[in-house]
């Protein structure tokens, strides 16, 4: 029974898998190269051995990639070639707003059907390269003021840095990652956070990418939660790599700062995925994290999902930082993000007290573009009422 259960499991996900790549797949197919365009035959031909040569090479790849194997090769074409996919995918269905715009116009076959073709292939190549482009430059700085009610006067002006998301991965970054830490010291913050998703890939893996962090700069602490990602590698590692160059890491527990006679509370709990991935101490546990704080002191929490201000909420803290969510990243993944989070980007109230600030990310996952959805550094500066 047990055994037949799994059989139906992996034949309904392959099920699923193969549908999804039939759609990504086929509509622009349909709508750039067969249907109504009255393309010669060498063209239809060269296009439609494209599609197919996509069609194999993405599950191909990122199997070889993201599988047991962990190929960065591999991961790095397939996770590019997502990106080209999703983006052709999309701008084909707004294409089909221009097609019916110039049926309305009078405009017939085959010209209405390669005007639309052609406008969806500059499109996708256009926002591709633009993407590219925002993906791998030094995040800009989203600045923002957050008022605490419950903080100290002596703490009026604190300023807070998060990144979050730097997916250390399958390109190298390491040029970048340094970027990144230039930019947060020349804030000259009194919190650095990391708030999960450091890489994807153990620490001996990216570790040349992950050094600059070292040298980052804070006058009261530098703070460091795991996120989910952390979870398909070796969470633990990344902790004990973090505490040791220099960083705190919230593993379940919290640190106090203060200045003259005012206290902050920091707090950081494990990813929402820690306590299903099986790994023996880890899970969210925000009571534990707590345990021993002052009450009246006010609470910054990092918790890597936005999902996770539930619990925060009902522990009465005053403000969580997140990520995850990578503000969609793809446009418009964003839709989809807010199916599963509260919310995809920026500052929200939830109860009578608690904020959370979710940040759109420093880096990316998978595909090397972003579209719509720019990263950032985050700086924080946090005001007593």
């Amino acid at each position: 029974m047990l055994r037949r259960r799994v059989v139906v499991r992996r034949l309904v996900f392959t099920t699923v898998v193969l549908t999804i790549l039939a759609l990504l797949f086929a509509l622009p197919w349909w709508a750039l190269v067969y249907s109504s365009t009255d393309w010669p035959t060498p063209v239809v031909a060269v296009g439609t051995l494209v599609f197919v040569a996509m069609l194999i090479a993405l599950p191909t790849f990122m199997f070889l990639g993201h599988g047991p194997r962990h190929l960065d090769w591999a991961a790095r074409l397939g996770d590019a070639l997502l990106g080209v996919v999703w983006v052709l995918f999309v701008w084909t269905l707004i294409g089909d707003l221009l097609r019916l715009a110039l049926l309305i116009g009078g405009v017939d076959n085959p010209a209405r059907s390669r005007i639309v073709a052609i406008f969806t292939l500059v499109a996708v190549v256009v926002l591709l390269a633009w993407g590219f482009v925002e993906a791998m430059r030094i995040p800009r700085v989203v600045r923002l003021d957050v008022t605490i009610p419950r903080l100290g006067r002596d703490l009026d002006g604190t300023t807070v840095v998060a990144i979050t998301d730097t997916h250390y991965g399958a390109i190298d970054r390491a040029k970048w990652s340094a970027g990144v830490v230039e930019a947060v010291n020349e804030l000259n913050a009194d919190i650095v956070c990391h708030v999960g998703d450091i890489a994807d890939g153990t620490v001996t893996q990216r570790r040349l990418q992950a050094e600059p962090l070292a040298s980052v700069r804070a006058r009261l602490a530098k703070v460091y939660v795991t996120g989910n990602h952390e979870y398909f590698s070796e969470a633990q590692g990344w902790l004990d790599y973090m505490t040791e160059i220099g960083w705190e890491s919230l593993h379940n527990r919290h640190v106090v700062v203060g200045k003259g006679g005012s206290e902050l509370v920091i707090a950081g709990v494990d990813d929402a995925t820690a306590r299903g991935s099986g790994l023996e101490g880890h899970g969210a546990n925000l009571a534990e994290a707590l345990r021993g704080a002052d009450p009246d002191s006010p609470i910054l929490l990092l918790a890597h999902q936005p999902k996770q201000v539930k619990q925060a909420e009902a522990a009465g803290v005053d403000l969580q930082l997140a990520g995850h969510t990578h503000g969609g990243q793809m446009w418009p993944f964003n839709f989809l993000v807010r199916l599963d989070q509260p919310v995809v980007h920026g500052l929200a109230k939830f109860g009578e007290r608690t904020q959370l600030y979710t940040s759109r990310g420093s880096g990316f996952w998978g595909p090397p573009f972003r579209i719509f959805a720019p990263s950032e550094i985050t700086l924080i500066t946090l005001r007593a009422s």
